[in-house]
């Protein structure tokens, strides 16, 4: 899906902010970039700032002009900070314009355009979108650079993307995060029990004291890292009692 979302540059002044533009781009799963009519590409600037995503800037399409770019396109999505005349579908949210996008892009390739770094799109680029969508920030001060704004959409993109039932994302856990089997935790809960009977603790054969202490530890839910601590701790106490 995230593959039928294409990102289009239209006439990018400074070769740097496509390479920034290519890695806001992989870092939210999109690797389609075009670029119409450019200034200079390729340029060390763009790959430089590309950082680990050069292969898209590698498999980047120049055309030269936006219908070639969009053509196959079932929407194209024109970015404007300003509002048009042109009687087209605006998005005043780009969460609403994201989740739009990764149900069309399901069927058929989509597009995502931005214009020039000072003047945007014109409106004849804007008669070539099916719809516009604009990032709300602060009136006196709406300024996104370029990338900025790619991140921003990509990131939209990418999260209605990811929230779907079908998109089997994995969210990072780190491996010391990892829960532990039940076996595991049943093995640290008989040599807790075995402890608390060695060392005294448990004075009285029927008291709740060992399964409201195994249901505190279960609440806790401690990673595998964390009840392995756990475990040597109480080997270090079991190993300071007299033998039985």
């Amino acid at each position: 899906m995230l593959s039928n979302i294409r990102i289009v540059l239209v006439q990018t002044f400074h070769p740097g902010n496509i390479g920034a533009a290519a890695r806001a781009m992989k870092t939210m799963g999109l690797t389609e970039l075009v670029l119409v009519n450019p200034r200079a590409f390729p340029d060390e600037e763009a790959t430089r700032l590309a950082a680990g995503a050069v292969d898209v800037l590698e498999n980047a399409r120049c055309v030269s002009k936006l219908e070639e770019a969009v053509s196959d396109c079932i929407q194209v999505v024109g970015a404007s900070a300003r509002l048009r005349s042109l009687p087209l579908p605006h998005f005043d949210e780009p969460d609403d314009m994201a989740q739009q996008v990764i149900s069309n892009a399901a069927q058929a390739p989509v597009a995502l355009v931005f214009g020039r770094e000072r003047s945007g799109l014109t409106n004849d680029e804007i008669r070539c979108c099916t719809h516009q969508v604009s990032i709300p920030a602060n009136p006196e001060y709406g300024i996104l650079n370029l990338s900025q704004a790619v991140q921003i959409l990509a990131y939209e993109v990418h999260r209605a993307w990811r929230t779907r039932d079908t998109s089997d994302f994995s969210y990072q856990r780190p491996l010391e995060a990892t829960p532990p089997s039940r076996e595991q935790f049943l093995y640290f809960q008989e040599h807790l029990g075995r402890l608390m009977q060695q060392s005294g603790f448990l004075t009285q054969p029927h008291a709740r004291t060992e399964e409201q202490l195994q249901a505190l530890f279960a609440r806790a839910q401690p990673s595998r890292k964390e009840l392995s601590l756990l475990r040597g701790l109480l080997s270090a106490f079991e190993s300071h009692l007299p033998k039985q």
